[in-house]
């Protein structure tokens, strides 16, 4: 089915909307290139100034899909890269770490549309500011303004959740996420983990600084199951994705019954 780009007075382009693999995810095709697309949950708003496509759709509904730059999010370029799971289907509840001011949020806010949550935590007051704005016009995005370092500071406003995404380029960051996991991602739950090797460690080299992550996670009972570079939308980032305490849990209840019973 053909679709019409909005490009102010000069008229539309041709291009082509298809579905993503990711589920909630979508691409433009057109004669010139392909762009990433998510499906606008407040139609008729830009979040930071990026394009908007808009789609006469059944009953004639306007269905508009905003342009997802993947040189201005990690998400975005993991998609690109062609990760194989980014965990966050629609319904998705999602605990974001470093969410600055929200430009991924808001993508993210897109695709686990309104069954989802996205609880977007971010230290940064000045970025917070515009995280609170972009807030303001979705309603499954819960702002937290708050150290991710100190996630019992706002255990009381998040749930369990599906998926967390960490964004924090910080040098503790294998142990903000590990923290966060034990705090609030369910038994078998995922996570995806972007790392830059500068932030870590800038004597090392790249490879090394990600593998070391790799071995801090998997102290944590945070299993990694696949890893891909961001090049050429980032340089020495990498992607991490896996699951948290794949161990059914009611066999890990069991566990600590016999310990416990061991122990009395």
């Amino acid at each position: 089915i053909y679709f019409f780009v909005k490009q102010g007075g000069a008229g539309g382009k041709k291009v082509v909307v298809e579905p993503h693999r990711h589920p909630g995810v979508f691409i433009a095709r057109s004669k010139d290139d392909d762009m990433l697309l998510t499906k606008n949950m407040v139609v008729g708003e830009s979040v930071y100034g990026e394009k908007r496509i808009s789609v006469d759709g059944e009953n004639q509904e306007k269905i508009e899909y905003r342009v997802w730059n993947p040189f201005r999010s990690k998400l975005g370029a993991a998609i690109l890269s062609g990760v194989d799971n980014i965990h966050m289907p629609p319904g998705t509840k999602v605990l974001y770490l470093g969410a600055a001011s929200g430009t991924t949020v808001s993508h993210v806010s897109d695709i686990v549309g309104p069954e989802g949550l996205v609880y977007a935590v971010e230290f940064s007051h000045r970025s917070g500011r515009d995280l609170l704005n972009v807030a303001k016009k979705r309603t499954n995005i819960i702002p937290i303004i708050e150290d991710a370092r100190h996630p019992h500071k706002y255990r009381m406003l998040i749930g369990m959740v599906d998926t967390i995404f960490a964004d924090v380029a910080q040098p503790d960051q294998a142990r903000i996420v590990a923290l966060n996991a034990h705090h609030f991602l369910k038994n078998g739950g995922n996570f995806v983990i972007s790392i830059k090797a500068s932030c870590i460690d800038s004597t090392a080299s790249p490879e090394a600084v990600f593998a070391g992550e790799v071995k801090k996670l998997q102290s944590e009972k945070l299993k990694p199951k696949e890893q891909l570079t961001l090049e050429p939308y980032e340089r020495d980032h990498a992607i991490v994705v896996g699951n948290y305490r794949p161990v059914g849990k009611s066999k890990s209840k069991e566990d600590n019954d016999k310990k416990e019973s061991m122990e009395d």
